[in-house]
């Protein structure tokens, strides 16, 4: 028994040994294992990531801090007047050297003061800005100045510049320079404010500014920005948050351009994030100008024309009645071979000034803004009580070129067809449904030409809607003739983006293909002489400009050439035709011939025009109220100009729109010449910079 207990004893002890052999073991190995993979990541870090962390302990010490860029000048198409530009301003910045943020003692005690050193300084710097400040202005007191500098890092981070005041005069800019070292971490910064021509040229055209931290939360295009902008390797191309981008208009279409290149301080920091050591910095780089299609001289004259002929329909009887809620007017006049756009009027119009800082104060936004937008390019209303109309008015009678042409193609008559006009037509279901001429005139005889002349509305609804759509009633889908009219229209501009150089062009409203309530054939008949669409001022100028051309569609521009600040070219826009209808000479003819409406403010003209009066009606409350609508090209032969005016309520469109395009053409006359030779003895240079030749 004995025997067995020894034996049992000599087993345990060697199991034992051998699981502690075992453990010793694997201690040796697990520490083996453990040291390769400490050599390994070692030998990564110093080889592998060696570079990135050098360069990232770099960036760690150093931050770019952006520098305002300094914006482009957008000129007239004479190259002498400025619409919009940037002047330089001083301003002064501060960059905390130390940390004044709040410590939770002081937050226990609010009333113990813990920042006498900072409180000194804006005291120090509101005792000079009263001493040295412009006696006409409100000085900043040492709470807007403490709340300026921003100490708790609510804006902004610790190596961040806060701005304390812009525009320095003279002698604050003197006293700031010669005492740098009483204020540590002071700089005297030169920046730029922005200005617009104080004679309100084009400036819905133009367009506006605003901070980017303001436009990043309404426009995706700075949202875009914002997104991308960590991604970017240049400081250059960094926004700020305080810097003026624009927002609108050409200042917002040629952003890129105008904008240029901010500049950079490289700050080193210390691992509190607090500016150390020296600065170095890289200057801004300017923006490119941009050379605009716009003529001031033309422009002025059209929004003087817009705004004359508002007052004298407020004052003078039309046909038996004044019009004083015509209280808007919207012109655009196009060259029809280039496309420049050498005047665009959007009346009323401000001052944009009021953008001058990249913000509006609620007061000024009050007054402008039923006015601050372009009624050229989109729709928006009056402002006035009630359902006044919009910019945007049906077309009325000026769609009449048109409806004959596409009766010439269509095949439904000819040039030497005859309607008899009785005043009237009628459609539908047992003829339930008429339309009138305008006072109820009977032309009899007509041809197509004649039929424009005289604007038979009866000739329109007969030969043109009634017979289109017989024309595709057979066909499997009732709406055929309705898609075919719509071709035509958007081969004309109608209905479709112009593409013009500006943001937030409107396509028009098409209600002849969203109106569900009405039959294919009511449809085009009341589309045949104009009631079924509405379109943009710059829309009828395209299409008057198809018809002068004889079928070219021009592509609009307000832009015709883009330089650096040295003066050499970077771009050149050449003129586009976007798409050309081919008719034959005799369709174009016919259309043109009937164009010779009678115009009263045209007496005298020395040249031969073609032109169409419209007239479109539209229920504002229990009343009908007519928009007056213009368009006409010039001369006949060999067309120069291409105009459209349209004067929501201001009545006949001969009577109300027509004086104000007789306006512009003479002014175009005067500058460039309708015939080549400018009427003016100064005006023979006055357009270097534009495509168009003389």
């Amino acid at each position: 028994m004995r025997k067995m207990d020894n034996e049992q004893g000599k087993d345990n002890e060697t199991s034992d040994r051998k699981r502690f052999s075992f453990r010793i073991n694997l201690f040796f190995f697990s520490s083996f294992i453990i040291f390769t993979v400490i050599i390994v990541r070692l030998a990564i870090l110093q080889f592998v990531d060696g570079p990135q962390l050098k360069q990232q302990e770099a960036s760690n010490v150093t931050k770019n801090v952006p520098l305002t860029p300094i914006r482009g000048t957008i000129y007239d198409s004479t190259g002498q007047n400025r619409l919009a530009y940037s002047t330089p301003v001083q301003s002064l910045y501060i960059t905390l050297s130390k940390n004044y943020s709040d410590s939770l003692e002081e937050k226990r005690n609010p009333d113990k003061k813990l920042l006498p050193e900072l409180e000194n300084m804006t005291q120090k710097l509101a005792n000079r800005f009263a001493q040295y400040g412009d006696k006409d202005e409100p000085q900043m007191t040492a709470e807007q100045i403490m709340d300026a500098m921003d100490r708790n890092y609510q804006r902004f981070s610790g190596f961040t510049p806060r701005l304390i005041k812009t525009n320095l005069n003279k002698d604050e800019v003197a006293y700031f320079m010669q005492h740098k070292s009483e204020f540590p971490g002071l700089d005297v910064v030169e920046e730029t404010v922005r200005h617009y021509d104080p004679d309100t040229v084009a400036v819905q055209a133009v367009g506006y500014i605003k901070s980017y931290k303001s436009a990043r939360e309404t426009l995706d295009k700075y949202k875009n920005i914002q997104k991308s902008m960590s991604a970017e390797n240049d400081p250059g191309l960094i926004y700020m948050d305080n810097e003026s981008v624009g927002f609108d208009g050409l200042e917002y279409q040629y952003q890129e351009q105008l904008r240029g290149k901010n500049g950079y301080k490289t700050v080193p920091i210390d691992p509190r994030n607090m500016p150390e050591g020296v600065d170095s910095v890289t200057p801004p780089q300017k923006g490119n100008n941009i050379y605009s299609t716009i003529n001031k001289e033309i422009q002025v004259k059209t929004e003087e024309a817009i705004t004359d002929q508002l007052r004298w329909l407020h004052s003078h009887a039309v046909s038996g009645k004044t019009h004083p809620y015509a209280k808007t007017g919207f012109a655009v006049a196009m060259e029809v071979d280039t496309g420049n756009v050498v005047a665009m009027a959007s009346m009323p119009d401000y001052d944009a000034n009021y953008w001058q800082t990249g913000n509006i104060s609620n007061d000024n936004y009050k007054k402008i803004q039923n006015v601050y937008l372009n009624g050229t390019i989109r729709s928006f209303g009056s402002g006035q009580p009630g359902q006044h109309p919009e910019s945007v008015v049906l077309l009325g009678s000026t769609i009449k070129p048109l409806s004959v042409l596409i009766g010439l193609e269509e095949g439904l008559f000819s040039t030497s067809s005859y309607y008899q006009d009785t005043g009237a037509a009628y459609f539908g279901r047992n003829n339930s449904s008429r339309v009138r001429n305008s006072s109820g005139h009977v032309y009899g005889g007509l041809d197509p030409a004649s039929a424009i002349r005289h604007s038979s509305n009866a000739f329109m609804v007969d030969m043109v809607g009634k017979r289109l759509y017989n024309k595709y009633i057979n066909n499997a889908k009732e709406d055929q003739g309705v898609n075919v009219w719509d071709c035509y229209m958007k081969e004309f501009g109608l209905g479709v983006s112009t593409g013009v150089d500006l943001p937030s062009e409107w396509s028009g409203r098409r209600e002849y293909a969203h109106n569900s309530k009405e039959s294919s054939l009511s449809k085009l008949a009341y589309a045949s002489f104009g009631q079924q669409g509405k379109y943009t001022t710059l829309q009828l100028a395209q299409y008057t400009a198809v018809l002068a051309t004889k079928g070219k569609r021009m592509e609009p521009h307000l832009v015709s050439q883009i330089k650096d600040t040295n003066g050499n070219v970077v771009q050149t826009i050449k003129p586009k035709v976007l798409n050309e209808v081919k008719f034959p000479d005799a369709y174009w003819n016919e259309v043109i011939r009937g164009m010779a409406t009678d115009v009263s403010a045209f007496k005298g003209f020395p040249y031969d025009f073609a032109r169409k009066t419209g007239t479109s009606q539209q229920s504002v409350g229990r009343e009908l109220k007519d928009n007056g609508v213009f368009i006409a090209f010039a001369p006949r032969q060999n067309p120069k100009l291409a105009v459209a005016v349209v004067i929501p309520e201001g009545g006949f469109g001969a009577w109300s729109a027509g004086p104000v395009a007789r306006k512009i053409f003479d002014a175009y006359d005067e500058v460039y010449g309708l015939d080549g030779v400018p009427k003016k003895k100064d005006a023979a240079t006055a357009d270097p910079n534009t495509a168009k030749q003389p």
